[in-house]
């Protein structure tokens, strides 16, 4: 028996749990508080469990929005203790886990189910495919529901099938991916929770940014301050992926997640490399990267050290000061010309106190440039200090 137990009173939880594992002492239970979690996703069905129970204090925080669970199609059989006296809670829950039985093999009967753990051409069967949201070249990224916490995650499938384990680009790509992920303090980076094959196919399951990535968020438009928090927030970021000796090599705003809480994290580390091993997955002076973004030396495919994500970081605070990118033009190869030859461009009116920071990020020689994150960590804090003080 797998039951969730969604209530605000860590008490009654308490209480609901004593009396149902005096009859199911195996029972698998996860604990669910909406005040403090959130609202189940709405995309979520729990499928993975057995019933879904609903505390009883219809007052608490989220309540409101743990009542219409029951008419998600799909969704778990729901128990709502408001409604059950205690004398019949063991007998709800029975008839909650028959029913969600039912279900399943009804699911399995008409392929159903197995179609919903199909993620392009691998089979992942601890999760349920909800939609794809991107492809790539090399990989697909859908979203699904972990069976176990019904939490909503993100999986990457690469696209090239895995021969040789040791030799596969697709394989090691996705490996170091996962690895360089770890290294990286969970504060600033995206959670990986697996790495897999299935079907010959690699594939690996990481945190899902409800919140979507700094590029949705500057649909709206950033006033000084919140760019230069946002700013900042990348800065440490690249502090700690700096620090875990790894530069990033593809910071745009599209690998810049917005987490609920405010924070961010960093995703998409397929291109980082580690700033110490001479060894890398690209041939020397082949350029990876988005050319919006790319420091001179990257696009002209020369050595790099963390001065060109601070570049990157440059080109990120021009487009959220200002609603453009520095450099524009017809193909790529001509903005990698314009990011070396052009001067930096000038900040209109009233951003004019910026130009100082944005020119120390975008300086066209690294030399120039702030010697580390931690460098840029500290003009960005002044900045926004003398800007709090000064109001």
């Amino acid at each position: 028996m797998r039951l969730m137990l969604m209530d605000n009173d860590a008490v009654a939880r308490a209480h609901t749990r004593a009396q149902l594992t005096a009859h199911w002492p195996w029972t698998q239970w996860l604990e669910y508080a909406p005040a403090t979690r959130g609202p189940l996703p709405v995309e979520a069905l729990a499928q993975g469990f057995d019933a879904v129970l609903i505390g009883r204090d219809n007052a608490a925080a989220g309540a409101a929005q743990l009542r219409p669970l029951s008419t998600r199609a799909g969704f778990a059989p729901v128990v709502d203790l408001a409604r059950v006296p205690e004398t019949e809670l063991v007998a709800a829950v029975e008839a909650a886990a028959r029913t969600q039985a039912q279900a399943r093999a009804a699911r399995a009967r008409s392929g159903e189910e197995a179609a919903a753990r199909r993620f392009s051409d691998a089979y992942i069967p601890a999760y349920r495919r909800v939609r794809t949201i991107a492809t790539s070249k090399f990989a697909e990224l859908h979203l699904a529901e972990a069976d176990s916490s019904a939490e909503l995650v993100a999986i990457k499938v690469a696209r090239d099938v895995v021969h040789d384990p040791d030799l596969d680009p697709a394989f090691r790509r996705l490996l170091l991916e996962h690895d360089l992920a770890q290294r990286v303090d969970p504060r600033f980076a995206v959670r990986v929770d697996d790495l897999g094959v299935s079907d010959e196919h690699v594939y690996m399951v990481m945190e899902y940014f409800d919140a979507g990535d700094l590029r949705r968020r500057m649909k709206s438009p950033l006033n000084i301050a919140a760019s230069l928090r946002i700013a900042l927030a990348i800065a440490r970021a690249l502090q700690a992926v700096h620090e875990a000796g790894l530069l990033h090599r593809d910071l745009k705003p599209g690998n810049v997640m917005m987490r609920r809480d405010g924070g961010i994290a960093l995703i998409d580390f397929g291109l980082a490399k580690d700033a110490a091993l001479a060894a890398d997955l690209t041939e020397v002076g082949q350029i990876l990267g988005t050319p919006h973004y790319m420091s001179p030396e990257q696009g002209h495919g020369e050595p790099m050290d963390g001065r060109s994500d601070l570049y990157s970081l440059g080109v990120i605070l021009f487009e959220m000061l200002t609603g453009r990118k520095p450099f524009m033009a017809e193909n790529p190869m001509a903005i990698i010309y314009m990011h070396r030859k052009q001067p930096v461009p000038e900040l209109p009116g009233e951003l004019q106190g910026l130009q100082p920071l944005l020119g120390r990020l975008l300086a066209k020689v690294p030399a120039e440039r702030f010697a580390s994150a931690a460098e840029a960590v500290h003009a960005i804090e002044q900045e926004l200090t003398d800007r709090e003080l000064a109001a």
